[in-house]
């Protein structure tokens, strides 16, 4: 079934890129592109709620984290320095990038390879700096703990003059993928970087099914179904539920770095409350611990909003739809059996 789901999941891809080609409007790429990417974050999230128990309302601030990283980090002008040491040992290893700046002059910059490195360890060391006194919080302490972090790192994003403050960063440049290729949303590698993109999170998704499947996710599932159960027979759950804490927050760092180089930005507006909020409720609605459900989920409901159907309403109808997986169907539209 878990072969099925994958293989159909891949057909559709291919079969979307090829029907927005044949009918001329490769400007949905984009939008599909840039769904896959906020829905990676919705399927970290899933294997945070669904397996572990654990809900985070500032998810929104580990996806920024890795944008701001590597918007930082790749758009630093290291030619006054090219002389020393260090970047001479970076431009060896081919781990510089030289090109223009828009208004014509030279510049040389770190690999984004770098900042996305460096931009998930980041959020790993936040994830286990707050998630070793957050995570020994339950219920509704957890959900406040966790909103108030992603708070604190909006208004960090909104006051701070290096990350742009309220304008955000822009003129972040292109991933470079391969010499030659870059992931950008540009009409020469739109198709490429939605290709990659689509790769990259069903690649997340076979990671987290074996993981799953593993020693370690069997005692999630019983962690989630009876925490006291689960220590009583032997399982740490503080370090299970701090170590997945912290690997989705290594995915929506990912997400957030890749997002960044596609759009060529990040704003403060991708650490917003409501963007927590929406991650929450896709993952409602797709089910809390329905991997391909929460993937279908984000996929439709971030393109739709993408596509602009919400309108003004956007944030008004994802908090509508919380209160009502809330209230109607707490285990998603479409249930899965517990294993």
């Amino acid at each position: 079934m878990r072969r099925l789901s994958f293989a159909c999941f891949a057909a559709a891809i291919v079969v979307v890129q090829v029907a927005t080609g044949l009918t001329g409007t490769g400007y949905l790429l984009t939008q599909l592109t840039m769904a896959a990417w906020y829905s990676l974050v919705v399927v970290g999230l899933c294997l945070l709620m669904g397996y572990a128990g654990q809900i985070s309302l500032g998810h929104a601030a580990f996806f920024a984290i890795g944008g701001y990283t590597t918007a930082v980090l790749s758009s630093v002008n290291l030619l006054p320095a090219k002389s020393a040491l260090p970047v001479r040992a970076l431009s060896a290893v081919g781990l510089t990038i030289g090109g223009t700046d828009p208004w014509g002059s030279a510049v040389l910059r770190l690999s984004p390879w770098i900042s996305l490195a460096a931009a998930m360890i980041a959020s790993a060391v936040v994830a286990y700096g707050i998630g070793l006194p957050v995570l020994r919080l339950r219920g509704h302490y957890l959900a406040m703990a966790t909103l108030g972090f992603g708070i604190i790192v909006y208004r960090i994003a909104l006051g701070t003059p290096l990350f742009g403050a309220a304008d955000g960063l822009s003129d972040v440049p292109s991933f470079p993928l391969f010499p030659g290729l870059c992931l950008d949303g540009t009409r020469l590698h739109r198709v490429s970087s939605y290709y990659f993109s689509w790769f990259v999170v069903l690649a997340v998704i076979v990671l987290i099914v074996n993981l799953i499947g593993s020693r370690a996710g069997r005692a999630l599932r019983a962690i989630h179904g009876n925490e006291a159960a689960a220590q009583a027979m032997g399982i740490d759950t503080s370090r299970y539920k701090l170590h997945l804490f912290a690997l989705s927050a290594v995915i929506a760092a990912m997400a957030g770095v890749f997002m960044t180089h596609y759009t060529g930005g990040i704003g403060p507006g991708e650490t917003s409350v409501m963007k927590s909020i929406r991650y929450v409720a896709i993952v409602a609605v797709g089910g809390m611990a329905n991997l391909w459900g929460a993937l279908i989920a984000g996929t439709v409901l971030n393109f739709l909003s993408l596509r602009g159907l919400f309108g003004t309403y956007d944030d008004a109808v994802f908090g509508a739809v919380l209160i009502a997986m809330m209230l109607f169907a707490p285990d998603g539209i479409v249930r899965k059996k517990r294993i």
